[in-house]
């Protein structure tokens, strides 16, 4: 199984391994200066990437392209458009150009706005965030994308956090220069845990409120609930555990590093953490995942609730963010074995416990939602 996961791991994912492996050197150079420093993208280098990546994706399969984007819907949102291109002959080749990878324009008007979009400026863009890998789903190039309106503002969930991990890396430079440290960027690093439900398909089918709402809105309390514990990491069901062996593989396939699955302290909640992995991409995999959950356990006569409280009386589905920031070599969060060490840890733990008291009201308004609420 280990050299089959080995083998398997990011088979779908157009990493710096392919990268690196197909890339001309010159093009895989100016890549690397992107997404390492942030340097603007060349368009012909962007062509260069764009063809390359066309003919690794048709290898898998892939016969059309998205760019995968996250509107403030709470879901992630595609449009597939076709390599096709008739040439007038009555055959057709296949094309990928360096402007198709890098913008698209997709119609924002019916996405929610907030009120930040003017009715006569209908079109939306989405940029390419090199920084997360495109990757194969469904014969389709997913290529991960930011969204924003006709005059720049942000709608979606990606381009408010790339902002915000920019800024945060700007002062913490800065910080650290300070204490003697040559460093171009530091990263923010999270690993999502994701608890979920799986009940059966036909229990799911019987309940209205819960096809239509994702949680039970009536009802008797369970003769038992989590009152003994004994859920709470217990054996784990068989077509639970085949449901979880797909998912792994499947998350595999994606680069997602899927390490831990356990029962949780429900009846029939379940968890699975990742291996952390930097802000913008772990969210990315946290999306995956989660679709990646409903679509596989219907498989297995199951149906997956990602609602943060679906049953009253037992606990809700949390997801439990470990967060931190780091350079390369250092995470910034880590108590030092020298005074001066700890100096450095102190200086960055204040700072963000002076930031989380300051802007509390930001912070929980972020994650302020009706499941939420009811968890």
């Amino acid at each position: 199984m280990a050299a089959n996961v080995m083998e398997i791991y990011g088979s779908k994912v157009f990493n710096e391994h392919v990268m690196k492996e197909r890339l001309p050197s010159a093009t895989y150079k100016s890549l690397k200066n992107t997404l390492h420093k942030g340097a603007p993208l060349d368009i012909e280098v962007a062509n260069v990437v764009a063809s390359v990546m066309k003919r690794w994706a048709m290898e898998l399969g892939a016969t059309h392209y998205t760019h995968w984007f996250q509107p403030l819907t709470g879901i992630t949102s595609e449009k597939h458009d076709g390599f096709v291109s008739p040439v007038g002959d009555g055959t057709a080749i296949m094309e990928f150009s360096g402007k198709e990878l890098v913008r698209g324009e997709p119609d924002a008007s019916s996405f929610p706005s907030g009120g930040l979009r003017a009715t006569c400026e209908a079109r939306g863009y989405t940029a390419w965030d090199p920084t997360s890998y495109a990757f194969v789903k469904d014969d389709v190039l997913c290529i991960p994308t930011a969204f924003v309106s006709y005059t720049g503002e942000a709608l979606d969930k990606k381009t408010p956090l790339l902002r915000s991990m920019n800024a945060l890396s700007n002062q913490a430079v800065r910080i650290l220069k300070l204490f003697g440290k040559d460093v171009d960027y530091v990263s923010t690093t999270v690993g999502p845990e994701q608890e979920y439900f799986l009940i059966k398909k036909e229990d799911y089918e019987a309940r209205q409120d819960l096809i239509l709402t994702g949680r039970t809105l009536f009802g008797a309390p369970s003769a038992k609930g989590q009152e003994l514990e004994e859920h709470y990491f217990g054996v784990i069901r068989p077509e639970v555990s085949e449901f979880m062996k797909e998912l792994d593989e499947e998350l595999w396939k994606l680069g997602i590093p899927a390490k831990t699955k356990h029962n949780e302290v429900a009846p029939c909640q379940h968890e699975l953490a990742p291996i952390f992995d930097t802000t913008n991409v772990a969210i990315d995999h946290n999306l995956l995942t989660m679709e990646m959950m409903k679509k596989i356990a219907p498989k297995y006569g199951l149906v997956c609730l990602q609602h943060e409280k679906p049953f009253e009386g037992v606990n809700g589905s949390g997801k439990h963010n470990n967060w931190s920031m780091s350079t390369t070599h250092e995470n910034l969060l880590d108590p030092g074995d020298t005074p001066m060490e700890n100096l450095q840890f102190l200086v960055f733990l204040a700072a963000v416990i002076k930031a989380v008291d300051e802007y509390a009201d930001l912070l929980r308004t972020s994650v302020a939602t009706p499941g939420n609420d009811h968890r």
